[in-house]
């Protein structure tokens, strides 16, 4: 892993694969890290470079004091990107990754190839859940939410299989920076794409590909069905909960490849 200070902001990256290949950006979701993407990296690097980092308030990044914006979020992915002499990548995002996707694709299309979002949507609804858990965080930490994140994020069945991995994930909610945490919640509520998104779609013309957990509670298929109906995308499911690069990341992989 490596760190850039760009200004005040200090970003988290792993680039790997070809130098030579077309560049892949990985976004992970809220109350993660670049690490959730370690065997989708594995199976796509041969082909693709691999550019994923830790969005701000998470993992080895920069923490300021929150709240954020999403121009927040998106601002430090170019900005990094810039750094990196990056012009133009791929880009999959999952959960809160795919709604930076969703502002890049409006604020920066010229920054995009292809555009996949991951159990997402163009809004998460509602402003009064993601206060009661900014409040809920501010008072105990992020680990007072994990028991109840965790298995949206993995189904039961792939927990009983795999007790190191759900172990893993479980250690990295837990140790999530509270404010981090917080102000991404800040992020996520304000966010809505909903008028703007189709009206960018079609003036970027991307190739746009969502992804959907058949299983996933947080983001269920009839999100990111609404979402691709929006933006023109194809849908793409897997049997996973919302985590669905964790759980399935072979399938995820396959699909990505198959796609970009």
């Amino acid at each position: 892993m490596s760190r850039m200070q760009i200004g005040a902001r200090e970003v988290n990256f792993q680039l790997s694969g070809p130098e030579d290949a077309p560049v892949l950006i990985l976004a992970h979701p809220l109350g993660a890290s670049l690490n959730v993407w370690e065997q989708v990296s594995a199976d796509l690097r041969d082909r693709l470079q691999i550019l994923a980092f830790d969005a701000r308030g998470h993992g080895g990044s920069w923490k300021p004091q929150g709240p954020y914006s999403l121009d927040d979020l998106g601002g430090d992915l170019l900005r990094l990107l810039d750094a990196l002499a990056i012009e133009r990548a791929h880009f999959c995002g999952l959960s809160m990754g795919g709604l930076i996707g969703q502002w890049l694709l409006v604020h920066a299309p010229r920054k995009l190839n292809k555009l996949i979002l991951a159990n997402t949507a163009a809004h998460l609804p509602d402003a009064a859940a993601w206060d009661a858990r900014i409040a809920a965080v501010a008072e105990a930490g992020v680990a007072a939410l994990t028991p109840s994140i965790l298995p949206r994020w993995l189904s039961a069945p792939f927990r009983e299989a795999h007790p190191e991995v759900a172990a893993a994930i479980a250690a990295q909610l837990d140790g999530c920076d509270a404010g981090g945490y917080s102000g991404c919640c800040a992020a996520l509520k304000d966010a809505d794409f909903r008028e703007i998104l189709p009206v960018a779609a079609q003036a970027a013309e991307k190739d746009i590909l969502v992804v959907v957990g058949e299983a996933a509670g947080s983001t269920p298929p009839s999100m990111g069905e609404a979402l691709a109906a929006a933006c023109g995308a194809r849908v793409a499911r897997l049997e996973a909960a919302h985590l669905s690069c964790v759980e399935d990341a072979p399938g995820f992989a396959a699909l990505l490849r198959d796609f970009l």
